[in-house]
């Protein structure tokens, strides 16, 4: 997973931390699998990069199976308090027609911004996911 973290005037946040939350490839958060990494945005070019595997989906709280997700925290000068948002993907369109948390979302634009694209230009397979703090195409956030 990478992409870049964009402030209002769509220029990189620079200094932007992330941590990623997530089941192992079969939906568990059990058996030794740790499921969460932490990284810095690129000081030049405000990029961030994960190497992790693709979740599986799992249950919510009442039943209903989620599609397969990473959950996302952003930190960064003049953010008070964390950004909390989900990254889903692309190539999981019927699980995300499905997933209870993105049908909640008011618009099928925010819904969009949380969906992660594989990257035809990468040497492995990469799913770009950039971060707009606000404006035009911001990323749906939640209160948690």
């Amino acid at each position: 997973i990478e992409g870049t973290v964009y402030d209002g005037d769509r220029e990189p946040v620079r200094d932007a931390v992330l941590e990623i939350w997530q089941a192992d490839g079969k939906g568990k958060f059990d058996g030794g699998y740790a499921g969460f990494a932490r990284a810095a945005s690129d000081l030049k070019t405000g990029l961030y990069r994960f190497e992790t595997v693709k979740p599986g989906g799992f249950t919510w709280h009442d039943g209903r199976m989620q599609a397969p997700h990473v959950t996302v925290y952003i930190f960064a000068r003049g953010i008070n308090m964390h950004l909390h948002t989900r990254l889903y993907f692309s190539d999981e369109e019927k699980a995300n027609a499905e997933d209870p948390v993105l049908r909640m979302l008011p618009s099928q634009a925010a819904r969009d911004s949380l969906v992660a694209c594989v990257d035809p230009a990468a040497k492995e397979k990469t799913y770009r996911f950039d971060i707009v703090l606000q404006g035009e195409r911001e990323t749906a956030f939640f209160d948690v």
